[in-house]
């Protein structure tokens, strides 16, 4: 009689919340305080809804940092791993972070201002910088998260991952790097595009995430399912 087939999943390797990962919790309610410290008590109607806008900022930016954030608490329940390479790349991420949390509220404010035909940016050209100083942070972020990957990769032995989990190891080094890629495509048009209309070109820019990731996911979820079924045919031949 054969045994039945059982799904590879991925093994959640950390225990309980070192001190890495607390240092990071810790700077990253950090950097959200520091996106309401200018937020202040409105006097006034006018001043209630220029601080309503801060608020649609506020919580753009809050979602951007709690996907990094959740990005970082995936790695680490994946592989637990405290050695200095990851402590080091660790600091890397917690520095762009706290360097960019300005620049990544006023992107939204500035947008919002905008639209609300509030002047928040005087020219095409602080337009195009403006998008240029946002992208690099985008970049800096996800090529940290790249190399945390492919540290955790060239770790496999010692981590002792599944061919299932190195699989799912390359699809997360080839999402971040398609993260990588659309910023860097951003950066570029906001150093290249004219200072007209164009201008806004580095913005939308960011739409072709989703369906690059969807056909790397797929991909990747192919390869999966296919590593899946010849574990489980290699069960099914074992003895029962």
């Amino acid at each position: 009689m054969s045994k039945p087939a059982t799904r590879v999943r991925t093994s959640l390797r950390g225990g309980p919340t070192s001190r890495l990962e607390a240092l990071t919790d810790a700077v990253f309610g950090f950097a959200i305080t520091l996106l309401v410290v200018s937020l202040e008590v409105p006097t006034s109607f006018d001043v209630l809804l220029a601080a309503m806008r801060g608020f649609v900022a506020f919580g753009a930016s809050f979602a951007i940092l709690m996907m990094v954030w959740i990005y970082h608490y995936k790695f680490f329940k994946r592989y637990d791993l405290e050695d200095g390479v990851t402590i080091l790349l660790n600091s890397v991420l917690l520095f762009v972070v706290l360097m960019y949390v300005y620049p990544l509220k006023f992107v939204f404010s500035a947008w919002l201002n905008r639209a609300a035909g509030v002047q928040g940016i005087d020219s095409w050209a602080d337009l195009r910088l403006m998008f240029v100083i946002y992208g690099v942070g985008y970049c800096a972020v996800f090529i940290v998260f790249a190399l945390l990957y492919l540290h955790a990769y060239r770790r496999r032995a010692s981590l002792e991952l599944t061919l299932v989990e190195l699989i799912d190891t390359r699809e997360h080094i080839a999402s971040c790097l398609v993260m990588v890629g659309v910023g860097l495509a951003s950066v570029v048009a906001g150093l290249v595009a004219p200072d007209n209309l164009w201008s806004i070109l580095p913005g939308p820019m960011y739409m072709l995430i989703g369906p690059v990731q969807w056909i790397v996911g797929r991909h990747y979820t192919e390869l999966k399912a296919q590593q899946e079924s010849a574990s489980a045919r290699e069960m099914e031949r074992l003895p029962a």
